[in-house]
């Protein structure tokens, strides 16, 4: 292989490749980066077996082939030349030598035909819509996926696709993030689940506009088409939490209060509380104000805000960061709040419509509190 390309372009292309590569494999080839040269274009590979990242860049090719780099070293050096233009040359040795102005390097790599093969979505349906809504959806839905949890299948966000409307759900066993937008689709309603590790790469190479990003869903793989990049991931098995069950139904306390201000009356009281030091925080819903309250072994802390609140009075304890992880990304003024008794789940609403939906589940509160 012999080509000449920017070195700027394949800087980029190689440090958005390189996240989908693996660094803890007995695999030599996976922790590399696979490039390729063929016609007027060099393609790069990063696959660590479950997220593959692929793009392209145009180059100017003298001799077609391709060798397997080691991803991190590749990109160090490519983020150091000093020219504005790179050559790469490889031989049947799998030596490839780099060369940028005066600076030369030479590499060890890996034949290509080592590097496994990335998955193909032959057949699947076909799902296109605005970079800007999906990246906004799974921004507003992915902090509440779960971490660790004895069912994979909750490490990954929902997709639901039915009658025009996309829904992302996520859980993590103490709160639920909905969220739902009408997009145009007239396919047959599909139903899938996508790790949070590809969906957070996919958002790094969107933009927020209104550029399409196309979704290709097979049965056990989908492959995401963004700005030159094909994203491929495994889809996770198994069965997924029934969150619609798990929505109370009964409102004995709404209330309508600004969001950004209850973030920073929880925020207020929050300060006293640490990782050793955890303490719930304290919400009394009357009349027309919100009591929030906290107490530990620092001390106590209290503050309050007003808020249109019809029904019961109610006092009911939160974790304080699950609570303002929701609040945070609403994304109007003012939200409705729904509460039923001191043990049901609170829901979080817009004041109008119902594109977004949080519920966190209570702490229950010590006396003294």
């Amino acid at each position: 292989m012999k080509i000449a390309c920017s070195t700027q372009l394949l800087a980029e292309a190689c440090q958005n490749v390189q996240r989908a590569v693996s660094t803890k494999t007995s695999i030599p080839a996976v922790e590399g980066i696979l490039i390729r040269a063929q016609d007027s274009e060099l393609r790069l590979t990063g696959y660590d077996l479950e997220l593959g990242i692929q793009t392209g860049i145009e180059a100017r090719v003298q001799e077609e082939g391709g060798i397997v780099l080691n991803a991190r070293v590749f990109c160090d050096i490519l983020r150091k030349l000093p020219g504005e233009v790179v050559g790469i040359e490889s031989d049947s040795r799998n030596l490839a030598t780099i060369k940028s102005g005066e600076a030369n390097y030479s590499l060890v790599g890996i034949s290509a035909e080592e590097y496994p093969e990335l998955p193909s979505v032959v057949g699947g349906y076909p799902v296109v819509l605005s970079q800007g809504t999906l990246k906004e959806m799974v921004q507003q839905t992915i902090f509440a996926v779960a971490v660790k949890d004895n069912k994979v299948v909750h490490t990954g966000v929902k997709f639901e696709i039915e009658d025009g409307e996309l829904r992302l759900v996520a859980v993590d066993g103490v709160r639920l993030a909905l969220r739902r937008e009408r997009i145009s689709y007239d396919g047959e309603p599909l139903s899938f689940v996508v790790p949070a590790k590809t969906l957070s790469e996919v958002v790094k190479l969107m933009e927020e506009n209104d550029a399409f990003i196309s979704m290709g869903v097979g049965k056990r793989h989908i492959v995401f088409d963004v700005l030159g990049y094909s994203v491929v991931s495994r889809l996770l098995d198994g069965e997924f939490l029934n969150y619609k069950t798990t929505i109370p139904q009964n409102v004995s306390t709404a209330v309508r209060v600004g969001a950004k201000k209850f973030i920073e009356s929880i925020e207020r009281t929050s300060l006293i509380i640490t990782d050793k030091l955890k303490s719930p925080v304290k919400c009394v819903f009357q009349t027309d104000q919100i009591h929030v309250s906290s107490v530990t072994a620092l001390g106590t802390a209290s503050d309050r805000l007003p808020a249109e609140i019809e029904g019961d009075s109610l006092e009911i304890g939160f974790n304080n960061k699950y609570l303002i992880e929701a609040l945070r990304v609403c994304d109007t003024d003012e939200v409705k709040i729904a509460l039923n008794g001191p043990v049901s789940p609170i829901l979080i609403l817009p004041v109008e419509g119902d594109h977004f939906l949080y519920l966190v589940l209570p702490v229950r509160l010590k006396a003294e509190l």
